[in-house]
């Protein structure tokens, strides 16, 4: 249940984060909830071990949303560019 739970929550993330990210980010179903469940254990971890929130809590969807939108930042920047 914890594995479906997560891949949920990682594919809401990740869609919110593109939503809420300026730019094109052309990548699929797949793609997004990866980026989703990346940002959310980059937060989990990051936050967990700063001390800023424990598991659980309410504040870790938002720092997971958070970590979304750098991993979508990070990959749209190392991304090549297409020739036009």
């Amino acid at each position: 249940m914890i594995v479906i739970y997560t891949l949920l929550v990682g594919f809401v993330v990740g869609l919110i984060a593109r939503a809420l990210k300026p730019g094109d980010d052309r990548m699929g179903i797949l793609a997004t909830t990866a980026f989703g469940i990346g940002g959310a254990l980059l937060a989990k971890y990051a936050g967990q071990a700063l001390g800023w929130y424990g598991d659980g809590d309410a504040k870790s969807f938002l720092a997971s949303l958070v970590g979304a939108i750098v991993l979508l930042t990070i990959f749209a920047v190392l991304r090549p560019k297409k020739k036009r």
